[in-house]
């Protein structure tokens, strides 16, 4: 019986698709690739408002919680990492990741490494209109499975930042914090952070 032949599996995601995987391999460096329940997710990138409002809130958690100055320290972020979770697996770039060091290895950082597949303790995600339907769907869902703690969303237009806490039939709303407000937020509560420094120029 004549028809196509069958398409290798990619030996990295043989759970997946081969056209899934290949164009996830093929994205364009302008596009965010993701794989979401199986499904390619190609996003543009960052706008600079987005990277900005990113950027500075990393620099705000960066020092008191990963490098202990002014405060408790005990963490480590990376700026988009590439997640590959679960078995199938999903691939993420959440904007923001942060980890407990307790339960990071030494090798965590492998050099060839490309991916991690060790889940965060924290994510954080920047809204934008093409982004926040994908953040708030089908991310925070497979976040949560994965046990995830906390989950931030940051909208830059609204300047606004959500912060969830995860419990056993989803996320938790704890609060919602707005423009210049001085705020304190799980998980990084021991330390005061200044919201409007998110949107200033």
């Amino acid at each position: 019986m004549a028809g196509e032949p069958a398409r290798a599996l990619d030996p990295e995601f043989p759970n997946l698709a081969p056209d899934v995987v290949a164009g996830y391999r093929s994205a364009p460096a302008t596009m965010t690739a993701e794989i979401l329940g199986g499904q390619l997710s190609l996003l543009p990138r960052p706008r600079p408002r987005h990277s900005r409002a990113s950027g500075r809130l990393l620099g705000a958690v960066d020092g008191p919680f990963d490098r202990g100055r002014d405060g408790p320290g005990g963490w480590f972020f990376l700026i988009e990492p590439e997640l590959h979770l679960g078995a199938r697996p999903d691939v993420l770039v959440p904007d923001l990741a942060g980890w407990r060091r307790e339960r990071l290895g030494d090798d965590f950082l492998d050099d060839d490494a490309t991916h991690l597949d060790v889940a965060p303790d924290w994510v954080c995600e920047v809204l934008s209109p093409s982004t926040e339907k994908i953040d708030r769907g089908r991310k925070l869902a497979i976040y949560h499975r994965e046990g995830v703690g906390h989950a931030w969303l940051v909208s830059p237009a609204l300047r606004t930042l959500e912060v969830y806490r995860r419990a056993d039939v989803g996320w938790l709303l704890l609060e919602v914090f707005e423009g210049d407000a001085s705020m304190r937020a799980e998980p990084f509560d021991a330390v005061p952070l200044d919201l409007g420094a998110l949107w200033a120029f």
